[in-house]
């Protein structure tokens, strides 16, 4: 089914462990696609974002690694859902190791240089500037957090008072879902979709010949959307 962004977002209106790795890039400028205003009427907390005269902003969190998936969803999330003074928060959440049970903490001066982290950091980092030279009215930040995916998540969303989660999704394997049924990662997108308090949306992104995205939440499954 193919339907506007706006409509579906006006939709969907009417229905801690881990020490972390931080970064953020604060806000400043001007903001845009304006429909997300009414489509979040429930999130913000009022009409056109307001509430008693104070602008209410939201937080926007995606979970990302090095897949193409997961950018795609960062890329969607920061140019469908953010507005002007929003935070978005990449979380990317780094396996427990035998050789190593904790990760540690960074300030706006930079991050650990410790070995074991220094990549996520690294990648987490650059998402989070790629995101705020896309888009400088929005406040970014960028968290690495060792431990397991779904715990760490649930106690993220919790701990910062998260509005919308974007989770990027993959085209299943044919072969592999005959053979083994549902990926891990797609076990991961659904129990998060279901279980978790804030809206949740799984992104993927169509192929070039078809364009667009399809968008799953817990009340609508692949709905494509063209923007």
């Amino acid at each position: 089914m193919t339907m506007s962004s706006s409509s579906f977002m006006r939709q969907l209106s009417g229905k801690e462990g881990w020490k972390s790795t931080s970064r953020r890039w604060g806000g400043g400028g001007g903001g845009n696609w304006k429909q997300m205003e009414a489509g979040f009427n429930n999130i913000c907390g009022g009409g056109n974002g307001y509430n008693g005269g104070l602008v209410m902003r939201k937080r926007v969190m995606v979970v990302v690694d090095q897949s193409s998936h997961t950018k795609h969803a960062m890329m969607w999330a920061l140019t469908h859902v953010t507005n002007k003074g929003d935070i978005l928060t990449l979380l990317h959440i780094v396996p427990h190791s035998s050789s190593s049970s904790s990760s540690h903490c960074a300030n706006n001066k930079g991050f650990s240089s410790d070995s074991s982290s220094s990549s996520a950091a690294h990648l987490a980092s650059s998402l989070g500037s790629l995101c705020k030279a896309c888009k400088p009215e929005v406040e970014v930040e960028a968290l690495v957090i060792q431990g397991p995916k779904m715990a760490t998540v649930m106690s993220q969303v919790k701990k910062l008072e998260v509005s919308v989660l974007v989770l990027g999704q993959k085209k299943p394997s044919s072969l592999f879902s005959c053979l083994c049924g549902r990926s891990s990662e797609e076990e991961f997108v659904e129990q998060c979709i279901n279980t978790l308090d804030c809206l949740t949306i799984g992104v993927r992104k169509q192929s070039q010949g078809m364009g667009g995205y399809l968008i799953s939440t817990r009340w609508q499954k692949n709905f494509w959307l063209l923007a």
